[in-house]
């Protein structure tokens, strides 16, 4: 299943759907779905190094874009479906000190874990949900992620084939 996929991928980059799909993978991975663009920038960067950086340019605007969306999700939806959760799985009295957390370390929260594989879209709910300050989200959310793909882009364009052979050896 995942040499298909790998290689589905491959062929991807090749088309003129490329840029289209993996900014929709990651747009909507940063606000509901569970697979990370990685599957997709990873294939695509090795089928075309030269054009690594600007597949983690797209990657990187549609994450944060989708991450927009996310925190609507987290604002709007918290008086109704999110208060419900929130009570469903006993965290009812321990969303102050979340939002406490929040309001202290919600930056460093927020640069941390938009640069790890832990899904994303828990970031910027959790941040809508907090009602944490908007333009600084954005603006926190393009750092890492930015960060993440582009140190993930030019790692593959400087150990491209390595990486290729690894990658085929174990499928």
């Amino acid at each position: 299943m995942f040499k298909k996929l790998y290689h589905w991928t491959l062929s991807l980059a090749e088309s003129p759907r490329a840029s289209f799909a993996l900014s929709g993978v990651a747009f909507a991975e940063s606000s509901f779905f569970p697979i990370p663009p990685d599957v997709i920038l990873v294939p695509m960067a090795l089928a075309k190094p030269q054009r690594a950086l600007f597949y983690a340019a797209i990657c990187t605007i549609a994450s944060v874009a989708g991450g927009a969306l996310g925190y609507a999700f987290g604002a709007l939806f918290y008086d109704t479906i999110g208060q419900w959760l929130i009570h469903l799985y006993g965290y009812a009295d321990k969303m102050e000190s979340l939002r406490a957390f929040y309001a202290q370390w919600g930056a460093l929260f927020i640069l941390v874990k938009g640069f790890t594989p832990i899904p994303y879209k828990l970031v910027t709910i959790v941040s809508g949900l907090l009602a944490y300050n908007f333009p600084l989200f954005l603006f926190l959310s393009l750092i890492t992620r930015g960060a993440r793909f582009f140190v993930l882009a030019a790692a593959i364009n400087h150990f491209g084939e390595p990486i290729r052979e690894k990658l085929e050896s174990h499928f």
